[in-house]
């Protein structure tokens, strides 16, 4: 309290004595000791009134212990199962939740994760990947400033995402692995990993690749065999021994045919092993019959010309080739696309073939672009010419209704660099990326594309747009999110198919363990995203003949929906509007593939590792007791005494309240009892 407030509670104090007196003193015509006991009763109600109105504030100091936090972390994927340790899991999960002396010291946090890290629910063993990395991310943001102890229950196999060991080091909490499953080793042979690029062209021989594992100390034979339907396609007759245990096989497969051709890989098994789930992985290719090229035509240097042959290239269909204006002319026929990075006056002939030949084109223009030119030669828009320059940071325009654009984050995106200054077209266009300053959003189109004559166009301006897919990595932890939405631009440019008013966005193949999305975009009659159509996609199994009927939801500019759920096999679809007789067909292939089921031992050796560099310790399903033991006896984890202090203002106080009212009614009954009212 101020001192200034104490002078005004004086002060309060000598007003509401002064008032009291000359009430009852000054004006007095009664006895002398009633007119006494009312000047004190008048002397509260007054000063408990100024009281309220100077309203001083108290600091209140609320002294508590805060226990620490036991955090305990299940494996709630399929490995579980797999390994028949769903009944060991619930039994250690019941005892250390229902442990009083835990109970007692701690508060007990408990989550399951599988590819995410969840608030627990209920244990189902159900989760078709297996991502540590991403749980200890996760818990590193919830627990990073606390006391928080972590026990993981797990059998320490990972099926994607970083090395989690990394991860655990930038958690500062002591780390407590219950490794769960069998730590015996058997022999056991494993296809470990399988690479095929997902396309393949007609009358081409494809690669793959087989990286095949042995885990034993005798010398076998086996055999590794691929299959399609019922012909071999590649057999190889394999040796291992404890020394000689891996190999890696590269072969070709032949592509005679188009459409997705599903081929199983499998090293037969040999006698008594254990786990044959991971002798085998069945994998497609989808073969087509022609390959798109584009063209980068560009007289300066720049790092945005290797991004985009990398980023373009990702996709086996598409071939990038680097081009002079001059050497571009005598190649447009071989051409399916041209790209025309910041041109200057040399590209005049090159425009002229363009206009004469009706071809599509990609113009990115920046800083060292001759806007002048550009200008001269470009018919559907113009540039303001000014010698300033800006960075303008992209932002998606979600009504975009050319093609199906993923969010990625854009905003996140480093800016790029352009000249300052507004393009103005004289065509329809549609924005793909706005422009936007600081924190200020324009309605200005940094990314734009426009279809006229039967010809699509597109133009970015602005460079440096490498930085785009190198922030994408960070954000993802992989290229693909930018590469698919680079494709999309570069497969819309390089086709000069007619709109259609539904698009659907899918792939031919997907594999069991992976999460299945379809999505869809619905255009009304002025070719406009209609957010209020309602769409269904049938879904019939080949195999079986069933069929079902899933509804689509809408999200952001796309309608989606999520077929994760449906077993392996062979499926075709429609889907369907449901105000207009408008449909599209197609089919898909989810082959039969369980990642949980390829491990057939606990990871031993990461999981001490993950103990060891926390200061914690692991433990097995026979002695997790002693983990609850260790943990109640523990001195580091104690209760913290906080203190709480708060500023209570008077007037949250309503006991004064009360004490005014019933001083005045106390005495207005005296003086009305007294007949002095």
């Amino acid at each position: 309290m101020t001192t200034q407030t104490i002078l005004y509670i004086l002060l309060a104090g000598i007003v509401a004595l002064l008032l009291a007196l000359f009430q009852y003193k000054y004006k007095a015509k009664g006895a002398s000791k009633k007119n006494a006991l009312f000047a004190f009763l008048r002397f509260l109600s007054i000063f408990g009134v100024l009281l309220l109105i100077i309203n001083p504030k108290f600091q209140q100091i609320t002294i508590f212990n805060e226990k620490p936090n036991l955090v305990l972390a299940i494996d709630n994927s399929n490995s579980i199962k797999h390994l028949n340790q769903v009944e060991n899991v619930s039994t250690i999960v019941d005892n250390i939740r229902n442990n009083k002396t835990l109970k007692d010291k701690f508060n007990i946090d408990v989550f399951s994760f599988g590819a995410t890290l969840n608030v627990l629910d209920s244990l189902s063993f159900k989760e078709q990947q297996t991502n540590i990395d991403k749980a200890f991310k996760a818990l590193n943001q919830v627990y990073k400033k606390t006391v928080a102890p972590t026990i993981i229950i797990t059998d320490g196999n990972q099926t994607y995402g970083n090395d989690y060991e990394y991860a655990a080091k930038k958690y500062k909490q002591p780390i407590y692995p219950v490794i769960i499953g069998d730590t015996a080793q058997y022999q056991d042979l494993q296809l470990k990993q399988l690479n095929v690029n997902k396309f393949a062209f007609l009358k081409n021989k494809f690669p793959a690749e087989a990286i095949l594992l042995y885990t034993g100390d005798q010398n076998v034979n086996t055999k590794f065999v691929v299959t399609s339907g019922n012909n071999t396609v590649y057999s190889k007759n394999l040796n291992f021994s404890q020394d000689d245990n891996s190999i890696i096989l590269n072969f070709t497969l032949p592509a005679n045919s188009v459409g997705v051709k599903s081929y199983r890989a499998a090293i037969l098994p040999i006698t008594d092993e254990k786990n044959k789930a991971n002798n085998s992985k069945n994998f497609a290719v989808e073969v087509i019959d022609q390959k798109t090229k584009v063209g980068i035509v560009t007289s300066v240097l720049h790092p945005d010309l290797g991004m985009l042959k990398k980023s373009i290239e990702t996709n086996e269909q598409r071939k990038v080739v680097f081009l002079k204006p001059k050497e571009a002319i005598s190649q447009l026929n071989d051409l399916q696309l041209v790209i025309v990075y910041q041109p200057n006056n040399t590209f005049k002939n090159l425009f002229e073939a363009l206009k004469l030949q009706n071809k599509n084109k990609f113009v990115i223009a920046g800083p060292k672009t001759d806007f002048k030119f550009l200008n001269t030669v470009s018919e559907n828009y113009q540039q303001d010419i000014t010698s300033q320059t800006e960075d303008y940071q992209p932002k998606l325009n979600l009504n975009y209704s050319a093609f199906i654009i993923e969010d990625l984050d854009f905003e996140s995106f480093p800016p790029v660099f352009a000249n300052f200054g507004e393009p103005n077209f004289s065509v329809p266009f549609e924005t793909v990326l706005y422009k936007t300053v600081g924190s200020i959003s324009t309605e200005e189109p940094l990314l734009a594309t426009f279809e006229i004559n039967g010809r699509r166009e597109a133009v970015l301006f602005g460079e440096n747009i490498w930085k785009w897919r190198a922030q994408s990595f960070v954000n993802n932890e992989s290229f693909n999110s930018f590469d698919n939405f680079t494709g999309k631009l570069i497969q819309y440019l390089a086709s000069n198919k007619r709109k259609n008013r539904l698009n659907l966005d899918y792939e031919s193949f997907y594999l069991g363990s992976s999460t299945i999305v379809m999505s869809a975009q619905f255009f009304n009659k002025n070719y406009e995203f209609d957010a209020n159509e309602s769409l269904n996609i049938i879904v019939t199994d080949k195999v079986n003949k069933t069929s079902q009927t899933i509804p689509f939801i809408l999200k952001n500019n796309n309608y989606q929906v999520n077929l994760s759920t449906l077993p392996a096999s062979d499926y075709t679809f429609t889907v369907k509007a449901t105000s207009e007789t408008i449909s599209k067909s197609g089919s898909f292939k989810i082959l039969e593939y369980n990642v949980e089921q390829q491990f057939l031992n606990a990871d031993v050796s990461k999981l001490n590792t993950l103990a060891s560099q926390s200061n914690g310790n692991s433990y097995f399903v026979s002695n997790y007791k002693t983990l609850i033991d260790y943990l109640a006896k523990d001195e580091r984890y104690k209760p913290i005494q906080k203190s709480s202090k708060n500023s209570v203002p008077l007037i949250d106080w309503k006991y004064l309240l009360v004490l005014i009212a019933l001083t005045l009614a106390i005495e207005w009954f005296m003086r009305k009892y007294n007949g002095l009212i």
